[in-house]
This record gives structure tokens, C-alpha cells and sequence, in this order.
């Protein structure tokens, strides 16, 4: 395989609305009991929040991200935005309070069961959407590719979505749990991703049917891989209708537990039922994620952004579905292998990914 890199996409501007902080990750031998002293095995404080997450990921990839958010004039403040310029995100877009306080999160990583646990502080005063001036929301918009929001400062990010949609501009939206105006925002997305909330395949449907607009949806499933079910822009009325949870256990019996590069299975494009909710037409793909040794994983803080990152970089690159899911379970597994949210990410140039961003193909499993 030639190890020349692909050309970075022409069309490289994500543009973001969410949540950028600090996070303060303390790792403990084991998650403490009520009323437990304890002592770390180690402490790292580092950029966090999803969208400051996602758009360094997408940076390293070698997008040119910018970041809509708010912080305060607190060193934590000042410390979020020279880490996001060392990575390349523009944070010409971010407002700065005076007084109050930038978000921050108190985040526990377990050593033994290598889970996470999160106490989120948010940021004071919240962002307002008088706060984007027209002048500067034609700017921030100005060659954008896409615009991504993970579901924070949501009447700001309306504002920029509905501008979005007046340009053709796509929108994907992360939703990582329900917030306060997901819905409105929804609405409009053309992609939408799930992460770290379990689903089943009849609620993809239910999804699809009711935002005509969205193209795909996927669901991240941890150390299980992904789920996604892509709508199909064209009829098939020939196709017989299958039921979707059935056809989801037929493509997992196709599944090959040995691999450990991430790979996928997918179905023929169908009519898929979902009982008491209805029918789409589409096909229903399963993503594996790479097998990462034990000795390897060190934490799942921020994999889910760094999935998203990677789901941006393959829609400006026009990557295929088949090559986005493998490539996006790559750099969700690299995030994992350090301490922190972005520690990990890998840059464009990192050998792991040179068969999905250097000239020539993956070995992809179907």
C-alpha cells in the first residue's frame, strides 16, 4: 500500500455550536465507597466539554474547525483557549464573559473497571443568542462544509442552524442525552449520531420516520461497535418488508468475533419494519470496534467525541459509509489508550490510520 496521504479535503470548514471546559480527571485504584478517603494513582487537567472534544479531533484530522461557545475571563477560561489554538480550532467565535465562570468537569477514571464518572460544572453566565452578531454568523458560516452541535447553548445554536439550512449547509447533531431544545434542533439535521446511549434498531426507524430530513443515524455502542440505518434515497417496492429487530440479529450472526480491526456488516437495502411504528426504506449496518488488548485501554473519557470528529472528517472527505464506521471505531480506539479526551487523538499523519487516508483501501470485512 502506497504511504502518500490522501489530499486533506477542499472542502474542510466544520463549524460548531457546544460545549468547550476543563477537565480535571483524577485516575483511583478503585471507584470509592461513601465517605472513602482515597488517593489518585495519577491527575491530569485538560481540555474537555464535546464540541472543544470533537473539533480537536476533527483539527488533528486536519479539518479547519470553529468553535461557537462561552467561557469566562477565569484562567480555566484562558487556559480552554490557548489549548484549542494549539490544535488548530478557531476560536475567534467564542465569547468571553467577565466575571462568573467557564465550565469544568470532575471526572474519576476507575483503574480496575476502566469506566468514568462525570460531575459537570456549567459554565455561568450561559451564552445568549444576541451574543452572535449577524455580521459575525455570516462570517462564521462563510465556506463551511458542515455544521455539527452537540446540543449545548441551544438557542444560539438554533440561530445558527436555521442560517445553516438557508445557505444548504448539512447539519449533524450529537445527542449524548436529552437537552433542552434537542427536538428543534433535530429537526433540521440531516445526520444524527448517538452516543453512549444504548438503542435498538426500532427506534432508528421511529427516528426516521419522524425527520424525514435525516440521511443516517447511528448509535455508538461502546466496546460493541455502532449501530447505523441509512435511509435510502430510492424505492424499492419490489423489496419485501423485514422486520428490523429480526434483520438486526441476522447481520450479528455474520459477525466475526476474531478480528480486531473494526470492520462492518450490512444488509441489502429492504423495506425495514418496525412493529407499531412503521416502515422506511433503507439498509441497517452493524460496526465493529477494534479489539483493544486490556494492558492498552487506560480511558473512555471522550471516545464518543472523538467517533463524531471522525464522522465529520469522513463527510467532508465524501468517504463512503462502508470506510466511515471502521475509520471512526479507529480513532474512537486511539482516544482510549490515554488518559483524558484528547491526549490520544490521533493526528492525520499516525501509521494506524494510514489505510483509510493514504492512497489505496482498507481491508474491510463485509
Amino acid at each position: 500500500m502506497s504511504s502518500e496521504l490522501l489530499p486533506i479535503p477542499e472542502n474542510r470548514v466544520v463549524v460548531s455550536v457546544g460545549a468547550a471546559g476543563v477537565d480535571f480527571l483524577a485516575a483511583v485504584a478503585a471507584y470509592p465507597k461513601p465517605d472513602d478517603k482515597i488517593r489518585s494513582t495519577s491527575l491530569m487537567v485538560q481540555g474537555g466539554g464535546n464540541a472543544g472534544n470533537t473539533l480537536t479531533c476533527a483539527s488533528r484530522l486536519g479539518l479547519s474547525p470553529r468553535l461557537v461557545s462561552k467561557v469566562a475571563d477565569d484562567s480555566q477560561g484562558k487556559t480552554i483557549l490557548k489549548e484549542l489554538e494549539a490544535d488548530g480550532v478557531d476560536t475567534s467565535f467564542l465569547v468571553v464573559a467577565e466575571g462568573g465562570n467557564s465550565p469544568f468537569t470532575y471526572i474519576i477514571v476507575d483503574d480496575q473497571t476502566k469506566t468514568r464518572t462525570c460531575i459537570h460544572t456549567p459554565g455561568y453566565p450561559p451564552m445568549q443568542p444576541e451574543e452572535l452578531s449577524s455580521s459575525t454568523l455570516v462570517s462564521l458560516l462563510d465556506g463551511a462544509r458542515i455544521v455539527y452541535f452537540d446540543g449545548r447553548w441551544h438557542e444560539t445554536a438554533l440561530v445558527v442552524a436555521k442560517e445553516a439550512i438557508r445557505k444548504n449547509i448539512p447539519i449533524l447533531v450529537e445527542a449524548e442525552r436529552v437537552r433542552e431544545g434537542q427536538d428543534d434542533l433535530l429537526e433540521l439535521a440531516d445526520y444524527a449520531a448517538w452516543t453512549g446511549a444504548p438503542s435498538v434498531p426500532s427506534a432508528l426507524v421511529s427516528m426516521l420516520l419522524r425527520l424525514p430530513k435525516l440521511k443516517f443515524v447511528i448509535v455508538t455502542l461502546g466496546e460493541d461497535g455502532c449501530l447505523m440505518l441509512e435511509r435510502s434515497v430510492e424505492e424499492h417496492p419490489q423489496e419485501e418488508e423485514i422486520d428490523v429487530d429480526r434483520l438486526l440479529e441476522l447481520l450479528k450472526q455474520k459477525k466475526d468475533d476474531q478480528p480486531t480491526f473494526p470492520t462492518y456488516i450490512s444488509s441489502s437495502v429492504a423495506k425495514l419494519r418496525a412493529n407499531g411504528i412503521g416502515t422506511v426504506t433503507g439498509r441497517l449496518l452493524v460496526g465493529t470496534a477494534e479489539k483493544i488488548p486490556p494492558s492498552e485501554v487506560i480511558d473512555s473519557t471522550g471516545a464518543g467525541d472523538a467517533f463524531i470528529g471522525a464522522v465529520l472528517y469522513s463527510i467532508c472527505a465524501n468517504m463512503p459509509v462502508e470506510k466511515m464506521l471502521p475509520f471512526a471505531a479507529l480513532v474512537a480506539a486511539a482516544c482510549c489508550r490515554a488518559m483524558g479526551a484528547r491526549s490520544g487523538l490521533p493526528q492525520r499523519t499516525d501509521p494506524r490510520l494510514a489505510s483509510f487516508l493514504s492512497r489505496g483501501d482498507p481491508s474491510l470485512v463485509k
